[in-house]
């Protein structure tokens, strides 16, 4: 499939590969299951570990999150971590699909502010998955080229932006508890 827009590829089911805080991201529409699938076969990771939604703004993640289940003691510090650099765990809406979850009743979100991404968050409304453009236990690609490089037969389309220059790929925490799962 060729797509001549990243929104085109979202929309049509493809995968894009686009620029994260500090690595290449893989991404499609969070609720076309067979993108998803696409994207867990590229990388070759269980359904069962769930995926990371990015979006441009906390409202794009409700239909996802159950925000009522987060704590109005606790709503500040979720808000105050973003954007960029933290992916936080938290408690997903009973529709939420599996294919995102994982073996988990919970959901890694993360709000972002590296403008090619919120510009397509913005356009289509919505979120888009993200995980590290790289096979499960190869170093993620940091730029389009490499991206191009290692995954171009698999990706339908390559925003060919930079990275926000981060050192490493976002903390991921429990967003209620604060306890770290990847530093």
């Amino acid at each position: 499939m060729t797509f001549e827009t990243p929104e085109q590829a979202y929309t049509e089911g493809g995968v894009i590969a686009y620029p994260t805080e500090a690595v290449f991201g893989l991404g499609c529409d969070p609720d076309n299951e067979q993108a998803v699938q696409k994207i867990l076969d590229i990388k070759q990771r269980p359904i069962e570990k769930g995926l990371i939604l990015l979006a441009a703004n906390y409202s794009q993640l409700l239909p996802y999150i159950d925000d009522l289940k987060i704590p109005q003691d606790k709503r500040f510090s979720v808000l105050s971590r973003w954007p960029d650099g933290i992916t936080q765990v938290l408690p997903c809406t009973p529709t939420t699909p599996k294919w995102l979850t994982g073996q988990f009743d919970t959901l890694a979100v993360r709000v972002t502010s590296q403008p090619d991404v919120v510009a397509l968050c913005n356009e289509l409304g919505k979120p888009i998955v993200s995980t590290s453009a790289n096979l499960t236990g190869e170093p993620p690609a940091k730029t389009w080229q490499e991206v191009e490089q290692y995954l171009s037969q698999q990706v339908d389309f390559v925003i060919k932006g930079q990275t926000l220059g981060f050192d490493q790929p976002s903390k991921i925490i429990d967003g209620l508890t604060g306890e770290v799962f990847r530093i």
